[in-house]
């Protein structure tokens, strides 16, 4: 959402998705930051940069829209933006503001080491997955994050050399707290998954270009895949081996939208030595070839380019100038 200093390879050869690292202009507070919306887009208009950048950043980032409208994107789904919207983007996920239109908001900035280690907070930046949106509406979860929000934006405004870190740190901790405890959009609850699923998305994370066998992974964690698979099903309602393969689909997707790798070199990076089995795969899981999905989903103008379906609930490619994302 942020562009800043690109990593993780070179994007203006096709080869890559854009990588934004944590690089704020006024990095006062290091790996924080909160501003507005509004702010956001004043930043990549100066610098002349596409509203629709996609892109992946390597930090969390948590928008509560408070007035006007606009859509956003996160791995291919597109979420409308109004009053009451709030949005959790994690590291690594494809995201675009597909039309900023008239939203704004407060937006909050975090590397996954700010939170403080003591607090379950922590858990939660180091889950990679989770609800993207919601729509709070005039509810009181809206009132009660809209408080902590501003509070935040207090303290961080106050004269650098008087700005508590750990005030910071612990009313950040209390929003993430206060977002865990929603419910859950529908399509199942991570929590009900336990310790054993967290331990599972953490090397699944770690290892789906590697493997995709359930008993890699249950030999790794030290668990039966019975385990797993009872652990999966509670946490989504559905075995083990459907949440490896969807995460390695996630990112064949990724990679056919938003590069020009061609797909030989696309199957090889996730595991696939034979690129009639990747096709295999890739069709069983979405429905279409390698080749149709990436016609559909490319958009002209960048090599990253896919959009969405829609759902209800740093463009220069070596070392631009910081703009806060």
């Amino acid at each position: 959402m942020f562009p800043e200093a690109p990593t993780g390879g070179d994007p203006s050869d096709g080869s890559a998705i854009l990588r934004l690292d944590f690089n704020p202009p006024d990095a006062h507070v290091p790996g924080f930051e909160i501003i507005d919306l509004a702010t956001l887009h004043e930043r990549r208009r100066a610098r002349r940069r596409r509203s629709d950048l996609v892109h992946r950043v390597d930090f969390h980032t948590l928008t509560l829209v408070t007035e006007g409208e606009g859509e956003h994107a996160v791995d291919f789904v597109t979420y409308p933006c109004r009053p009451g919207t709030l949005l959790w983007v994690r590291p690594g996920q494809v995201q675009s503001f597909v039309r900023p239109g008239t939203a704004n908001g407060t937006h909050l900035l975090f590397t996954a080491a700010f939170p403080p280690h003591t607090s379950s907070a922590d858990r939660l930046v180091k889950e990679w997955y989770g609800p993207v949106c919601r729509h709070l509406g005039a509810s009181p979860p809206y009132a009660v994050l809209s408080t902590l929000l501003g509070q935040l934006r207090a303290e961080y405004d106050r004269p650098a050399p008087t700005v508590s870190v750990e005030i910071l740190q612990l009313l950040l901790a209390t929003v993430l707290l206060q977002v865990e405890r929603l419910p859950h959009p529908e399509g199942g609850d991570p929590r009900a998954g336990g310790e054993v699923y967290a331990r599972f998305r953490a090397e699944l994370e770690r290892s789906y270009a590697t493997t995709r066998r359930a008993a890699d992974y249950a030999h790794r964690l030290g668990y039966s895949v019975k385990t797993l698979t009872r652990a999966c099903a509670a946490a989504t309602g559905q075995p083990v081996k459907h949440v490896i393969d969807a995460r390695v689909a996630l990112e064949a997707q990724r990679l056919l939208a938003h590069t020009d790798e061609p797909v030989a070199a696309i199957a090889r990076r996730l595991g696939f030595p034979e690129p009639t089995n990747f096709g295999k795969f890739f069709t069983r899981h979405t429905g279409v070839t390698p080749g149709a999905f990436r016609q559909t989903h490319r958009r002209p103008g960048e090599n990253g380019r896919a959009i969405s379906s829609t759902k209800d609930q740093h463009d220069e490619p070596h070392h631009p100038a910081p703009d806060g994302r």
